[in-house]
């Protein structure tokens, strides 16, 4: 059988196996011909012809990776895959090769076709907790397997590549294109004719409703989530293998933090009331900025199975006013400006192009420190303006974040991103504030040994990557105090710790500025860095926002306080003295902008009145969405 894949913590505690023992076998007599011509066809097409090695498969696919330049086919017979999954360590090399190859030959000497066959479809995992053809059976149709339809067989056959991607709950379009493409290698393969091809393409999923409680009750299923997901895509190695190959699995895990997290996100009174028939779902992570090392990651809340979407990791959304440090204020901080350094909050138009500050007021002159900690849009825009574009474009690239051409625009300055961000990534570009200016990339795992003790992949410990001076990082936090202190962030605040961080929003179109797509906090000590995101899965108009700036920085209060719970108490370095500021970064110089008396200011609290909430705005088609994220 599979031997269990074991995961250490970051103090190398064996904290959890995964084992693929809960599969239940069937005979061969219950799987349907349908089904075995279906996974024949799209696996192995030459699986009842070859002795375990296709030659013939290989050289097809050197010939289509070779003229790509890059593998767009496998070589892999089942017989193969079986061998690797059963026997085999996970290793990346010729010799493991080469041992697959023996070993798959001398299966198909001890086994028939049928047995092999059997074998594999036993043991393969085929997403949402299913293990084994059985399982997968009754997750998705909630029948035997020898009921199984032809279009049910190819959608089956179909998941086997990429269980998560391939989900019919999660993505039914992708699953069902992926049906397609299996029914059409069958009738390629004369395994079935036009008219059953015909047939089973034209019909509907026809799924469950709702997916059977799996019941695999896998401790930290999201964590673990990101780890299988890492090995992918860092280290080359498939989700089976993962799962199947009796690895051992070195991670940055904090086991104490990632229960906290669980319970945080186990509460639903630490969350605003959800609609009747859809819950506000939220996603986040915690990573040491000091190593990059992700501490604990929740990717949703209330039941979902194993490897569901996790939005801690895979949700893109607007990060709102919690870009703002990163593609404004620290260019600007680069560039010789001070926190002292004014601006005039005042209307304004950039060729149609007119951000506003949530609630609709104007606060005349402004230091920089004030428009950070009161999320103020207008000097946001200005400053961004005056720097130029290209500035905040190269510095969210610093900050790893993957900007498009789309995204060249004055709304970068309020977060209106064309993609959109997930928390992990939001964390990892607020560590280079907790970490002096340098950015260690996020990760969960530290390294992969085979049960033999043989290094399959290690992470490198010397790869950061500097982003800005120690000095400019260190004034962008104790500007980040400012909004935990007093400004839109203070429900934030964590006591007798010091933390920095920032807030944001996007707009809900159509609400009048009441209503919110998506709610951020970024915060960190000067240890441990969080990113929080509320929102509805499908925004629409019975389902936004209505809270302010402050539900999710409360959701991260209480995650950070539980997860800090056992940790020190550390303080931020002291901030440097601040730089002569530079002439205007523009190759044109700019005059500096008239100052005006100073207008009354409203509650330094009141983030509604001041600005964490959304700008809004009339412009350029391709701004129109920009200027409405806070």
């Amino acid at each position: 059988m599979p031997a269990s894949t074991i995961v250490y913590d970051q103090n190398k505690v064996e904290v959890l196996r995964l084992s693929p023992s809960k599969a239940e076998a069937v005979s061969y007599d219950s799987l349907p011909d349908s089904l075995i011509e279906a996974v024949v066809a799209v696996e192995d097409k030459r699986f009842f012809e070859h002795s375990g090695t296709d030659l013939q498969g290989i050289a097809r696919a050197l010939i289509a990776n070779m003229s790509s330049g890059r593998t767009v086919q496998g070589a892999s017979t089942i017989t193969q895959q079986l061998a690797k999954n059963v026997f085999l360590s996970q290793e990346r090399t010729w010799t493991r090769k080469w041992k697959e190859l023996l070993l798959a030959e001398k299966i198909e000497r001890n086994y028939d076709k049928q047995q092999i066959i059997t074998f594999y479809l036993n043991q393969i995992y085929f997403g949402e907790g299913a293990w084994g053809i059985k399982k997968a059976a009754e997750v998705y149709y909630g029948r035997p397997v020898h009921k199984l339809t032809l279009s049910e067989s190819a959608l089956l056959a179909g998941i086997i590549k990429a269980p998560s991607a391939l989900s019919p709950y999660r993505h039914p379009d992708e699953a069902k294109a992926r049906r397609n493409v299996v029914l059409q290698l069958m009738k390629n393969q004369g395994k079935i004719d036009q008219a059953a091809y015909s047939a089973a393409i034209n019909e509907p999923l026809s799924i469950l409703a709702s997916k059977p409680d799996s019941g695999n009750g896998m401790k930290y299923p999201y964590y673990i989530d990101q780890m299988i997901r890492e090995a992918g895509d860092k280290y080359g190695l498939t989700q089976n293998e993962v799962l199947h190959g009796g690895l051992r699995f070195y991670t940055t895990l904090n086991s104490q933090m990632q229960e906290a997290a669980e319970r945080v996100y186990a509460q639903d009174s630490n969350f605003p009331a959800s609609g009747s028939d859809q819950l506000i779902q939220s996603g986040a992570v915690l990573v040491d900025p000091r190593d990059g090392g992700i501490r604990a990651l929740v990717g949703g809340r209330g039941e979902q199975p194993f490897r569901s979407f996790n939005r801690a990791v895979q949700l893109k959304r607007q990060p709102g006013s919690t870009m703002k440090p990163i593609s404004v204020y620290t260019p600007a901080l680069e560039h010789g400006y001070s926190p002292d350094d004014t601006l005039i909050d005042e209307p304004v138009n950039f060729n149609g192009y007119q951000p506003r500050n949530a609630g609709g007021s104007y606060h005349g002159e402004v230091s920089i420190y004030e428009s950070v900690i009161h999320s103020y849009n207008v000097p946001a825009v200005k400053l961004l303006n005056e720097l130029g574009i290209d500035a905040g474009m190269e510095s969210a690239n610093r900050f790893g974040l993957e900007l498009t051409e789309a995204d060249r625009n004055l709304g970068l300055a309020l977060g209106g991103l064309q993609e959109g961000v997930s928390p992990l990534e939001m964390a990892e570009a607020f560590s280079v504030f907790a970490n002096d200016g340098t950015r260690i990339p996020a990760h969960a795992i530290t390294r992969i040994e085979t049960a033999d003790g043989e290094i399959v992949a290690e992470h490198d410990p010397d790869d950061g990557i500097s982003v800005t001076d120690p000095a400019v990082a260190r004034t962008m936090t104790s500007l980040l105090e400012g909004v935990v202190t007093e400004g839109t962030g203070v429900a934030a605040a964590l006591e007798g710790r010091q933390v920095a961080g920032k807030t944001g929003t996007t707009e809900m179109p159509g609400t009048g500025g009441q209503g919110m797509k998506d709610n951020w906090f970024v915060g960190y000590t000067p240890q441990l860095v969080g990113a929080v995101w509320l929102g509805y899965d499908r925004t629409d108009a019975s389902h936004y926002l209505t809270t302010t700036s402050k539900a999710a920085a409360a959701v991260f209060r209480t995650l950070m306080s539980e997860a800090l719970k056992d940790e020190p108490v550390m303080n931020f370095p002291k901030v440097p003295g601040t730089a002569k500021k530079n002439d205007n970064p523009k190759k044109q110089e700019k005059p500096k902008p008239d100052k005006k008396d100073k207008k009354d200011k409203e509650s330094k609290s009141d983030d509604k009145k001041h600005g964490d909430g959304p700008g809004k705005g009339k412009g350029k088609d391709k701004e129109k969405d920009k200027d409405k994220d806070d």
